[in-house]
């Protein structure tokens, strides 16, 4: 960095077109500022000076302190308050501010100039007891946050000071007690063997530095990965006039959203407390009271604060929070920025402004995510009519059911080891995060609805029940206690986020219908898309799921997964066969019953088309476990029949099946299997055809390796069409597809294209054979380890890998256009309904995702993003 780089911007100098290089509060603040907002006045610290500190190894860039200093005293000229005076004393809130929002997860140092000499003036300005409590609150945010004292070292002396003076919190100690806990609190900071500096200017240099290194800390990191922020970025560094909402009985402190984050109704909505300040509403110590009753206490302050939220609202053209505080009457607006929402709220906001005619339908299907649309499917309680244990604050909308976990820690462990639990705590704190994104929900006993649990499990579109004051949590024996009820740590309890009903026992829980709104939104969506959306579907049923979320077709259907159930018997007499005469005559029965369940899905999806993959798995799969057999052959429990399968599983093993026999390698070995599968396809289609229908079957090879395997997979394919359209009289216009699932395949994709009409991706196999890595196995062990040690940047087998195996699937796929320009091309398996995936397929102009009936939607939203990212920012942004 040069010597005339500029390190500070005042507020008056910024707007919101500079939020990488203000932070996003800060942007929003100079914006207000410029709107003429009655904003306490401040400066920036910019995000490059925390860049550079970082790049320096913890050096602070050599000119930052002295643009500091002029910026600190054009604040106290603005003001006519000095930072240390004795009778004038200017207090200071420094605040962190990222580029992305990052709630609760960096520092905050406020009534920084809270010092033995400024102690005069502030009694001047709120009496005894307001002067000592911002004394407590400095000493206490700058001993954690800029010293590293435990937290511990000051809550133990508050709490003795409570206890001491029979009171129920600090708000009603005098300022005599008060001023105990100050000493206290001195006394814990010299315990801790670290130096208190009393001038003020170098308190503020410190608790800059500290602001830059929270950008580093646990939470902080733990959150950016969760969320999927730059871990360069840095965060600028705010710093303003403190206001006081805990000056007197005339004050308060609250936040606002213009809207309803948790149902998006368009009504401002929040919480405030009186003689409070901000961290006082969030930290959910005290009960807040509803926005809408400011107006009786405050009248003018909450008519001008309406009229601000309207106009932020009007400016930034979505649904805006805000934070603010009023001083002896007078409104202060402290921070704002577009709020984080509800699902439902996403959908809801979204809609309404585009028929207010704020925004576009194409912002209305950017501003609603697909991960939004994977939740708007929540559950609930199925029987509204439970009975309830308590009731709390509708925190954060769905239900779930989960056995009671009292720490983060352990609903971190056991979360992770994939077991339901509800992380039940008094309230939440930053330090809590990973905990709650384990959790299946979240109960709190004490806490607003812009609680740090509300927020949060909001954003992270867990279930959350907070304020449930009935709530009797003790500790030290594990129980949570509600009247004469008892619950235990692993008691299972229900909990309904949208209504805020706790219920004790496992309740059964249903799936919401769809809303028509989001109906709507995706018929938008379709509309920017310019991937086709398929769906794995093995049946009927779930091709009618399909159609109904807005399928265009199947993707893959798995013709194995007909062969389970009542139809178990007709594939084993298959295995059992000891003569192709036999294999033949056993055919016949599920060759018929493959036909009808073709025809009726054809019928289902009929002028669609339908991709049915032949037989993959290995055939041992269909058989009793080889250790049970064993163990009930060593028993002499076996009949005859047992026997023969017992043979059959001996015959069939392998040490490794996923790298044995199956796909088209069964097909070499079975090719009865294989032309048996045709037969019913083709038979299928002649019927529908017969009956007026338009029937498009994909008949899809699995598992080929080479040009050799997949001319040999075709030639039983073809032959056998020809045999039973010949048969028939009728032709059946069909496909042929073969699937990209082994590292080979795709390395020699230019030799199988000209054979085929479509390259289908199994990026599951592709995956596993590429990291060569066993889904079935590492899911649970080792892929938690290697993500958490950073060894792996994402989970595979959810997310596609675009280094590895995505670098496979664009040669491929390169490779197989360049000799067959007309080639089709798509992925299925897990990854189909993947959004990050969704967006690789559209970059590399594939054909069609095909993904599980469940993630249609999701997927659908997700197609539409991607188009709409390769064609521009949001015009709104």
């Amino acid at each position: 960095m040069t010597s005339d780089a500029r390190w500070v911007v005042p507020f008056r100098d910024g707007d919101r077109t500079q939020r990488s290089l203000l932070g996003g509060k800060g942007a929003n603040l100079c914006e207000m500022t410029n709107l003429g907002l009655p904003v306490p006045p401040g400066f920036i610290v910019t995000t490059e000076a925390c860049r550079s500190y970082r790049a320096e190894g913890g050096q602070v860039p050599g000119d930052l302190f002295r643009q500091m200093d002029e910026a600190l005293t054009e604040l106290e000229e603005a003001t006519g308050r000095r930072l240390g005076d004795p009778e004038a004393p200017l207090l200071l809130a420094v605040r962190s501010g990222a580029v992305f929002s990052m709630p609760g997860m960096m520092d905050t140092v406020l009534d920084l100039g809270s010092t033995p000499v400024t102690h005069p003036g502030l009694v001047a300005l709120g009496g005894e007891l307001f002067a000592w409590d911002a004394r407590r609150r400095f000493l206490e945010m700058f001993g954690k946050v800029v010293l590293g004292v435990p937290e511990e070292a000051f809550s133990q002396v508050l709490d003795r000071a409570i206890a001491e003076a029979g009171v129920k919190d600090e708000r009603f100690l005098t300022p005599d007690q008060m001023a105990q806990v100050v000493s206290g609190f001195r006394a814990a900071i010299r315990d801790a063997g670290v130096i208190l500096p009393e001038d003020p200017r170098e308190q503020l240099r410190m608790a800059v530095e500290a602001v830059f290194r929270s950008w580093d800390g646990d939470r902080a990191v733990a959150y950016r990965e969760m969320e999927g922020i730059d871990h360069d970025l840095g965060t600028a560094v705010n710093v303003q006039m403190m206001v006081f909402g805990n000056l007197n009985q005339r004050s308060a402190s609250g936040v606002a959203f213009t809207r309803d984050p948790a149902t998006g109704e368009n009504v401002p909505y929040g919480d405030f407390l009186t003689a409070a300040q901000g961290e006082d509403v969030v930290a959910g110590t005290r009960l807040p009271e509803p926005l809408a009753t400011l107006a009786d206490d405050f009248p003018e302050a909450h008519e001008e604060l309406v009229a601000n939220l309207d106009r932020l609202e009007a400016h930034y053209r979505d649904m805006c929070d805000i934070e603010f505080t009023i001083e002896d009457d007078r409104l202060w607006m402290l921070q704002t920025r577009v709020g984080k929402r509800s699902a439902l709220a996403a959908l809801n906001i979204a809609m309404d402004l585009v028929d207010e005619g704020t925004i576009t339908r194409e912002e209305a299907v950017r501003r609603v995510t697909p991960v939004q649309v994977e939740r708007l499917l929540h559950p609930r309680f199925a029987d509204r009519k439970v009975p309830v244990l308590t009731t709390g604050l509708a925190a954060s909308p769905g239900a779930a059911t989960g056995k009671i976990v009292f720490s983060s820690e352990e609903a971190r462990d056991r979360g992770r080891a994939g077991e339901q639990v509800i992380l039940v705590r008094g309230e939440t704190s930053p330090e809590d995060l990973e905990g709650m994104v384990a959790s299946v929900g979240l109960l709190t006993a004490r806490g607003g609805l812009v609680s740090h649990a509300a927020v949060v499990a909001r954003g992270l579109g867990k279930p959350a029940v907070c304020g449930a004051s009935a709530l009797d949590i003790r500790l030290e024996d594990q129980t949570v206690r509600v009247g004469e009820t008892v619950l235990h740590h692993d008691d299972v309890i229900s909990i309904d986020g949208t209504t805020g009903k706790v219920a004790v026992g496992e309740v059964e829980l249903v799936i919401p219908k769809d809303d028509p709104r989001l109906d709507t939104l995706l018929e938008w969506a379709d509309q920017f898309r310019d991937i086709h959306i398929f769906a794995n579907a093995d049946t009927p049923d779930d091709a009618r799921r399909a159609l109904a979320a807005g399928a265009e077709g199947i993707g893959l259907c798995r013709t194995e997964h007909q062969f389970l159930g009542e139809r178990l018997p007709l594939i084993r007499q298959i295995i059992l066969s000891r003569s192709l005469e036999q294999e033949r005559e056993a055919l016949i029965p599920l060759e018929a019953a493959q036909r009808q369940d073709f025809e009726e899905l054809f019928q289902v999806m009929d002028g669609k088309k339908v991709v049915i993959r032949l037989l993959d798995p290995p055939l041992h799969e269909f058989l009793p476990s080889l250790v049970d057999l064993k163990v009930k052959h060593a028993l002499g429990t076996l009949d005859a029949e047992g026997e023969r399968l017992l043979e059959a599983a001996v015959r069939l093993h392998e040490h490794d099946p996923m790298l044995g026999v199956r796909g088209i390698r069964l097909g070499v070995l079975r090719p009865a299997v294989y032309a048996g599968q045709v037969r019913a396809i083709i038979g299928a289609a002649v019927a529908r055809k017969e009956a007026g229908g338009d029937p498009r079957p994909e008949i899809m090879l699995p598992l080929i390796s080479t040009a050799h395997e997949l001319a040999w997979g075709l030639n039983i394919v073809h032959s056998t069409a020809r045999e039973v359209m010949d048969a028939a009289g009728v032709e059946v216009d069909y496909t042929t597809a073969t699937m990209i699932e082994t590292p080979r395949a795709a390395l020699r994709a230019e030799h199988l294209a000209p054979q085929v009409d479509a390259f289908s991706f199994g990026t599951n196999d592709l995956t596993q054979l590429v990291f060569g890595l066993s889904r079935d196995d590492v899911e649970v062990t080792y892929l938690p380890s290697a993500m958490e040690l950073d060894l792996m940047p994402i989970q595979p087998f959810a997310t596609i890998d675009r280094n590895g195996v995505g670098v496979l699937v664009e040669m491929a796929t390169r490779a197989g256009r360049g000799v067959n320009p007309d080639l089709v091309t798509g992925i299925c398996g897990e990854h189909g309904g993947d959004p990050e995936t969704i967006r690789f397929c559209h970059e590399l102009g594939m054909t069609h995702v095909s993904a599980s009936a469940s993630r249609i939607k999701v997927a659908r939203l997700a197609a539409a993003h991607a188009a709409l990212a390769q064609s521009g920012p949001d015009a709104s942004a």
